[in-house]
């Protein structure tokens, strides 16, 4: 069975009960779920739907179609910084990149505000259930490259066996296969609120009109609706084949609206008859899964399905991947340098996992990426130009430019960040430090302007910190620590700050200088970094001129070199240095 969009050219029949029968796969898109959910408590309803009927009534009682930050605040009762993030996040993951929400420039956010169905499909699925995490099934080879000790063994020892558990035990990705069925599942489960939420009622004057015209009769009590343009919002968490949304529109891909006349609006159609098609169409998508799943572990072979099981690499190898959702995959690697190039990508997103004591260059223009379970690494991104994720990491250095990142559950980690919008720092974080951006590649102002980011804007310095606890993790939680504030980040000591230089990956290109930097340092880290460098000329200068023997220059000189080596060794710069050299 293949994935291509094969609409029905038939329509409907109003008078008639008949369900038409499927014959494409609908998928999940990912991206609202991996990187649109935020734990805030006030946006987690115990009704979603009556709570969220009564937002849109609201909201939409002056006719406006979109909702700006001060309207959202209000109808929401939450903070400015929350609406506003909400409206942020809301933008890094829509389905049309032609909304105005996606094109606005950072000041005009809060006026232009979002799509008011596209923000109450974005705030039901807040209520949405992450996947539990798998274990790994090599636990030992696992323990060769995770710290098992920390600098926090003295704070963990104080939690909870619940809290130790969760922050002790290595958590692992689902695989994509894993995930599509759970968020399928979910879909099914919630279609009926889903489309109600888009739907409108048939009810006034005009309603014996409207019923005699759908076909139907008048002694139906309550009726609810889909236009095609709402229809059409559904893009937002489904689309049928493999292409997403810059696939065929969703609407033609539906045998009620397919093939309609762009002059003439198309006629609604009854919710409950989109439903129960979807539910057939959803049902066959899960069996497909299923199928592929059960394929996968009998060991046999399926062109179709180039998903893989992200825990089954082994710490010591790399092993890179693409699946059929336009996503690559950097996974397992450890004690070694690893770079891929624009070139070598033809994808949306990127996820790196599970590397280990390595420098990992990613250096392409992106849509999304995800860094999950790495430690004692460097990874350098591009430019990203929607939204980066950063979890459950352990001393690494991130080095990204991006429109925004989210930052979860991470230990002694230090963000090097050219970012247009506020870090968001969510989960249980300890000892995060955050600073300029620090590097320099040849091809980075092309990627920035491909993906849309701003070098003149840079929050690096802004972040937000939300809650302790994920109200979207599957595992239940301590009583009593909802509403806690997550350890917010520091800003790095500018004494501290370096610059990173990116070894020589195009061919025929000289090595750049870093000063070619797009995001201009800050005053304090400019003059740190002038100040530092004075201070190194002025060594050498007196090393140069010192009145030593040569016997004794020859020693200096010596110790220097043996003290060098030694800190490239401790702090794993010798791998760079190997890198740098052309090694």
């Amino acid at each position: 069975m293949t994935d291509s969009i094969e609409p029905s050219t038939s329509t409907s029949d109003p008078n008639s009960n008949s369900t038409p029968t499927p014959t494409i796969l609908l998928h999940p898109r990912r991206e609202p779920f991996e990187h649109g959910l935020l734990p805030i408590q006030k946006l987690i309803f115990t009704d979603p739907v009556q709570a969220l009927t009564q937002l849109k009534e609201k909201l939409s009682s002056s006719l406006a179609l979109r909702v700006g930050s001060a309207a959202l605040a209000d109808a929401l009762q939450i903070s400015s910084d929350h609406a506003r993030l909400i409206l942020d996040t809301l933008s890094s993951v829509l389905h049309s990149e032609s909304d105005p929400l996606v094109t606005a420039r950072p000041e005009d956010v809060d006026s232009i505000g979002a799509d008011l169905r596209d923000l109450v499909l974005f705030l039901y699925i807040q209520s949405y259930k992450r996947l539990l995490p798998r274990s790994h099934k090599d636990s030992a080879a696992v323990a060769d490259v995770w710290p098992s000790t920390s600098a926090f063994d003295g704070y963990l020892s104080a939690l909870s066996p619940l809290q130790l558990v969760r922050s002790n035990t290595r958590r692992f990705m689902p695989s994509l296969a894993d995930e599509e069925a759970h968020q399928l599942s979910y879909l099914q489960k919630h279609l009926a609120n889903i489309l109600s939420l888009l739907s409108e009622p048939v009810e006034g004057e005009g309603e014996e009109s409207m019923l005699l015209w759908l076909g139907l009769l008048i002694e139906i009590p309550f009726l609810q609706i889909l236009t095609m343009k709402g229809f059409e919002h559904l893009g937002f968490l489904i689309h049928f084949g493999d292409k997403g949304s810059e696939g065929v529109p969703l609407s033609q891909a539906a045998p009620f609206f397919a093939n309609s006349d762009p002059d003439m609006p198309a006629v609604p159609v009854l919710a409950s008859q989109v439903h129960d098609w979807l539910l057939e169409i959803i049902a066959a998508s899960l069996e497909h899964v299923s199928e592929k799943n059960s394929a996968k572990e009998s060991g046999s072979p399926s062109s179709s399905d180039q998903d893989i099981a992200m825990s089954d690499a082994s710490p010591g190898s790399a092993k890179a991947s693409q699946s059929a959702s336009s996503s690559f995959f950097i996974e397992g690697v450890s004690k070694s340098s690893y770079v891929k190039q624009a070139s070598d990508l033809k994808n949306s997103s990127v996820k790196v996992i599970n590397c280990h004591d390595s420098v990992i260059y990613v250096l392409a223009p992106l849509r999304y990426a995800t860094i999950y379970g790495c430690s004692d690494a460097t990874i350098v991104l591009g430019a990203v130009g929607k939204a980066v994720r950063v979890e459950h990491c352990e001393r690494v250095h991130v080095i990204l430019a991006s429109k925004r990142v989210c930052i979860v559950n991470c230990r002694e980690c230090i963000f090097f960040l050219g970012v247009n919008q506020r870090p968001l720092i969510v989960g249980d974080n300890h000892k995060l430090q955050v600073a300029p951006y620090n590097t320099f590649y040849s091809q980075l102002g092309e990627h920035m302007t491909e993906v849309g980011i701003d070098a003149t804007i840079n929050r690096w310095h802004e972040p937000l910190a939300l809650g302790v606890i994920d109200p979207h993790d599957s595992l239940s939680h301590p009583a009593g620590v909802a509403d806690a504030q997550t350890e917010s980040a520091a800003c790095l000591d500018p004494d501290q700050f370096t610059n990173f230089l990116i070894p020589n990956w195009f061919e025929g290109e000289p090595i750049k200088s870093t000063r070619n930097n797009p995001f201009p340092l800050p005053d304090l880290y400019f003059t740190s970094q002038q100040r530092n460098k004075k201070n190194l000329g002025e060594i050498q200068q007196i090393l140069r001129e010192a009145p030593l023997e040569e016997n004794r220059k020859r020693e200096l000189s010596c110790a220097l070199h043996i003290y060098f080596k030694d800190w490239l060794y401790a702090s794993g710069n010798i791998r760079q240095l190997y890198c740098l050299l052309g090694d």
